[in-house]
């Protein structure tokens, strides 16, 4: 069931990264975006006060992949919580190996083509090329992609809104996006952004 959300992600091709320290804010975000249409999304592990609200939104059916995981702690802490993805800025075995064990799917970093092909080989579902916005964009997807079609891979890091289009049509399997598809709008206009982007991207993308 749990590798099922790695294809929900595929479908909305939109994957939201909510970071606030306040779980309050948190929660809030994660229900208007879900409002919009959204069924998956990241909360990052800002603060301790964060697994309190994934606890709060798996309680309601929204899916939450748990990110900025580094330690062991940090993945069970998570789980434990209600998380059924792991996202993790880097590529280690540990973590791999305790996705494995749990059967909670990995998302796992990667920011250099040897890492990517690395994390492919470990059998890990889906690939976060990360910071993408530093590390050339779009032309680095697609460069990355020419040798390694078989790679599916998730791009984050201060990617806008405007630009999500771009990349999946370059090769990307999902888009993450931040701040700029909530930060200094209302709930209600953060969940019409959403409905607005699903359609959008559903539109205009293969």
């Amino acid at each position: 069931m749990n590798k099922n959300l790695i294809e929900v992600m595929g479908e909305e091709k939109v994957f939201p990264i909510i970071r606030n320290r306040d779980k309050r804010v948190v929660i809030d975000t994660a229900k208007a975006l879900a409002d919009g249409g959204i069924r998956l999304m990241e909360i990052n592990l800002e603060s301790p006060a964060v697994y309190e609200a994934i606890e709060e939104l798996s309680g309601e059916g929204i899916k939450v992949c748990a990110g900025g995981v580094i330690t062991s702690i940090q993945a069970r802490v998570a789980m434990q919580s209600g998380a059924k993805l792991l996202s993790s800025p880097i590529f280690q075995m540990n973590l791999v190996k305790i996705s494995k064990d749990s059967q909670v799917p990995l998302i796992a970093g990667a920011s250099t083509a040897n890492e990517a092909y690395n994390a492919w080989k470990a059998r890990v579902p889906l690939i976060k090329v990360y910071p993408i916005t530093a590390l050339g964009g779009v032309l680095y997807v697609e460069d990355l992609l020419r040798p390694m079609p078989f790679l599916q891979v998730l791009v984050q890091g201060n990617v806008k809104i405007s630009e999500a289009a771009s990349y999946l049509n370059a090769g990307a399997y999902a888009v993450g996006i931040g701040r700029d598809l909530y930060d200094g709008y209302s709930y209600s206009e953060i969940t019409k952004r959403a409905e607005l982007l699903l359609k959008n991207l559903r539109s205009n993308c293969g």
